[in-house]
């Protein structure tokens, strides 16, 4: 599949990865311009016919003034616009900022509504596939946004995702969007002109509202001869290359190309997914039996922390020579004691989708969330939203009978905060 330009450029890689990750480290840092109002694998899209009748358990109600109070004590304590607006913020507030709910692409389903009127979900992922172009997206994608402000949210606006990687994986098309190659192709560019592919297709996105692109991937497939059998990534040409060192430079180069466009790139799926032979997607008992905690296929996602990517997802795959008891999104060794010791990463650590993704079916809904949080994760995907309700009573009833996680709840919901202040998404 690789041509021999290719391979010497892959050996040359790691000579300039280090230099690369330097210099971007700069321009995340530096670059931190409000963003246009506006997502991990792609997964399947649910289908349109999930319209259950939303539980009535899910209804919010008003947190405690005494839970207020307290809160409203720490953020005095702490300081800061965000610790300050957590305190204004209701049990059922705060567990709308932790989630981020799907909604079709080409127009909202009475679930994805339900999700942000009622249950006051706080961001958004576009969801399914769009050849409407630029202008009848982004009157989607603004509908959409009427319903996730005002009093619902205590004035914040939403985080609105889409997955637009390129080749299979890109949800938007038409007038205004270009035709992007799939990353394996972005991986034969010169790191350059990614770079400035990447700022233009990010440009196309905040033209339309979006604010963050679950993208890019950064997995490594450990040769072209095993990527057919790599069933989520090399099967669909999503990797950047076969060697850690390729992944970074052009991985890093899309995500920095994305964030000189105003929208924030999500590295995944950690900690790799490059050597899975099944799908979380579809597939139950997904099972990395090589990854190691320090591996080299990590290098990757640690050299994306450097650069200063701001979001990154988690994978749904299990990692028995990592921990043996818990799939990675419910695993506090990887999700926190990796993500957030050994990466040092302080952004947002969002779930790959934890609702209709086969691999987490025997773990209850409504647990779903709690596992997250409590295992170190921020924000919660669901791109089933008629499963959404589960999740999110799960969260609230956990929150306001477990001290210990209430406090967990307040954490996860003020690096979401703190990221909307530095992105001009709070009032």
């Amino acid at each position: 599949m690789a041509s021999i330009q290719r391979r010497w450029w892959m050996i040359g890689a790691g000579v300039i990865v280090a230099a690369l990750v330097a210099v971007l480290a700069v321009v995340f840092t530096n670059n931190s311009a409000p963003r246009p109002v506006a997502t991990s694998a792609p997964v399947p899209s649910p289908s349109s016919s999930t319209t259950a009748v939303p539980p009535s358990s899910a209804s919010p109600a008003p947190s405690s003034s005494a839970s207020v109070a307290t809160t409203a004590a720490t953020a005095t304590a702490g300081g800061g616009v965000a610790a300050a607006k957590l305190a204004e913020l209701t049990v059922e507030q705060k567990v709308g900022q932790v989630l981020m709910v799907a909604s079709p692409v080409t127009g909202p389903s009475a679930d994805s509504l339900y999700a942000v009127d009622t249950l006051l979900v706080g961001n958004v992922f576009m969801k399914g596939r769009s050849t409407a172009g630029q202008s009848g997206i982004a009157d989607e994608v603004t509908g959409m946004l009427k319903h996730v402000s005002g009093s619902r949210t205590a004035g914040i606006l939403p985080f609105v995702a889409t997955d637009q990687e390129g080749g299979l994986v890109q949800i938007m098309r038409g007038r205004g969007f270009s035709e992007m190659p799939q990353a394996i192709e972005q991986g034969e560019l010169p790191v350059a002109t990614l770079l400035a592919d990447a700022t233009t297709w990010g440009e196309q996105l905040a033209a339309v509202g979006v604010n963050v692109n679950l993208a890019p991937v950064m997995d490594t497939v450990p040769s072209a001869e095993f990527a057919p059998k790599n069933a989520p990534i090399g099967a669909f040409g999503r990797e950047y290359g076969y060697t850690p060192e390729a992944v970074s430079s052009h991985g890093i180069a899309f995500a920095q190309g994305m964030r000189a466009a105003g929208v924030d790139a999500t590295v995944k799926h950690f900690p790799g997914l490059g050597r899975a032979t099944a799908n979380t997607d579809v597939d139950a008992d997904v099972i990395d039996t090589v990854t190691v905690r320090n591996d080299a296929y990590v290098e990757p996602f640690r050299d994306a922390v450097k650069a200063g990517v701001p979001w990154l997802m988690m994978s749904n795959a299990s990692y028995p020579k990592i921990d043996a008891a818990n799939l990675a999104p419910f695993s506090r060794t990887i999700v926190h004691d990796m993500v957030r010791g050994d990466l040092g990463f302080k952004g947002i650590i969002v779930s790959d989708d934890i609702c209709d993704a086969v691999q987490v079916r025997a773990v209850p809904v409504s647990q779903r969330g709690v596992l997250f949080l409590k295992a170190g994760g921020t924000m919660a995907l669901c791109t089933n939203e008629a499963l959404l309700p589960e999740m999110y009573s799960g969260l609230v009833e956990a929150a306001k009978t477990d001290p210990a996680f209430a406090k967990q709840l307040d954490a996860a919901a003020l690096v979401v905060l703190e990221m909307k202040q530095d992105r001009g998404l709070l009032s």
